[in-house]
């Protein structure tokens, strides 16, 4: 994902403001490190007399941690900002800014209106009204379910997912064969050129002003199958650059959008906390980069068991052999440094307690001499100000709404596909190349929750970071009909391919 856009015949020189990274379509990675201890540079400043200290503020979901959140990671196809085994030194090219003294919080509050959801279906050229099918907005085709959908979360912030769907010919109406999709499969994409990144822009510009993201920083480099060009839009929030809190478009060759996501209102500005320097955060993050250690390679062997005859007598001290340092291949490897061209202090999604929110945190451009500028964030708030890590509790008794067996959650669904029987749901996301994926869904009369739990095939070895798209199935009880699916780890609702 790159965090610049700078070409990769030079350098620049380190400056306050750079451009944040953008969400790719297939996934956008988090990487979020939560200050806890001094890590240097300048103090935050202090509050003013008499004013009244923010509250503690927890990050990391319920579990108490004040490290990273769920949706902290790495995207497919993007660097471990932790290095691997040997970990990381992120190195800045020059002067790192101070910043201001303190930032908000800024979290999701209150609903999403029908008529907020009818506007953005008219600047997506969607006709009909919206209808509440539980805990989400609605608007779909009708009768032979061909043409745009779009649904959107009631609660703020309202993630909304747009898609074209082609029910495919029913009956007898076409011959069988693979041009005949079955109902429930969606048609490729229009063949043709993408358009230009200039009319890609032009044609988001509209939905991005209805969303209230015209002066969000926009990139528009993607292609996808060749024909489809992708518009990312990072939102400016409180007068600051967000990370994580992307809007999608696909621009079609005929200009149009035919598909995309986001969320449709505007994370509130809260608790006010102080913040510390870029140096202190860097810092931070360099102590979060040290790496994990050997993976399985090389390694020291125990001592041999004894032998008839004795085995020979050890070669003196300093000549090879027993009295010579032990090390593993990775043991010896230094960490890899990367450069840091640019910092800028924005706003990082993240999760917390409370829900998804946007946390102040210091968003920094590493450019890698080797592969393409990424963004990594550590967080601004001042480590007095966070919750320290709870102490691990006993690993509770697995139920069957949630992973067992050393499986965890995937982080993101793409889409889903409903097979002709009506029951069953083929569920696509981007997964790794070394674990094995289950499908599991809960269901209710007003909706389906969808979850993929992940188990590594062999969890003592390293993998390489290749990702894949991956679809796996689930069964339902009963038909889908129109309840919506919902990913219920990021609680949105999916698009139906």
């Amino acid at each position: 994902m790159s965090g610049t856009e700078n070409g990769r015949g030079r350098r620049t020189a380190l400056v306050a403001t750079v451009a944040a990274g953008v969400l790719l379509a297939g996934g956008g990675g988090l990487y979020l490190t939560a200050s806890g201890d001094d890590g240097g540079g300048r103090d935050a400043a202090p509050r003013a007399a008499g004013a009244p200290a923010p509250p503690p503020l927890r990050l990391g979901g319920g579990d108490g941690g004040a490290g990273t959140g769920p949706d902290a990671g790495i995207a497919p196809g993007e660097p471990d900002p932790g290095g691997g085994p040997s970990g990381t030194v992120y190195r800045a090219e020059g002067p790192l800014p101070q910043g201001p003294s303190s930032a908000a919080v800024h979290r999701p509050s209150g609903l999403v209106t029908s008529e907020e959801v009818a506007r953005l279906a008219g600047v997506l050229g969607i006709e009909g009204r919206p209808a509440l099918v539980g805990d989400v907005w609605t608007i779909r085709p009708e009768k032979d379910g061909r043409g745009p959908r779009l649904d959107v979360s009631r609660q703020a912030p309202g993630n909304w997912t747009y898609s074209w769907y082609d029910g495919g010919p029913a009956g007898d109406t076409c011959l069988k064969g693979r041009a005949c999709p079955p109902p429930g499969e969606a048609t490729p994409p229009a063949k043709g050129s993408p358009v230009s990144e200039a009319a890609a822009r032009a044609a988001a510009a509209p939905v991005l002003k209805v969303l209230g993201q015209d002066d969000a920083k926009v990139s528009a480099t993607q292609v996808m199958n060749g024909s489809v060009r992708v518009v990312n839009a990072d939102p400016v929030i409180g007068g600051l650059p967000t990370y994580g809190w992307s809007t999608g478009l696909h621009i079609g060759p005929d200009g149009r959008p035919v598909a995309g996501s986001g969320t449709l209102k505007e994370p509130v500005g809260g608790e006010t906390y102080p913040v510390v320097s870029a140096e202190r955060a860097l810092a931070r993050l360099n102590e979060e980069s040290k790496g994990t250690g050997p993976i399985g390679i090389g390694g020291c062997a125990t001592d041999p068991p004894a032998t008839d005859p004795p085995a020979a007598e050890p070669p003196a001290s300093g000549e090879p052999g027993k009295d010579a340092p032990c090390q593993t291949i990775v043991d010896a490897a230094p960490p890899r440094e990367v450069p840091v061209t640019g910092a800028e202090l924005g706003l990082a999604a993240t999760e917390t307690p409370d829900g998804r929110a946007l946390v102040p945190a210091w968003l920094f451009t590493a450019d890698p001499a080797d592969s393409a500028p990424y963004t990594v964030t550590s967080t601004a708030v001042a480590p007095e100000f966070l919750v320290p890590p709870a102490t691990p509790s006993p690993a509770p008794t697995p139920s069957a709404a949630e992973p067992s067996d050393g499986a965890v959650p995937v982080r993101r669904i793409e889409s889903f596909t409903v097979r002709p029987d009506g029951r069953t749901l083929a569920l696509t996301f981007w997964g790794g190349v070394c674990s094995t994926y289950t499908a599991h869904a809960a269901e209710d009369p007003r909706q389906v929750r969808v979850r993929i739990d992940e188990k590594p095939q062999d969890p003592g070895r390293a993998c390489i970071l290749v990702a894949q798209e991956i679809t796996v199935e689930v069964t339902l009880e009963a038909p889908l009909g129109d309840r919506p699916v919902v990913d219920a780890v990021s609680d949105e609702a999916l698009p139906r391919r």
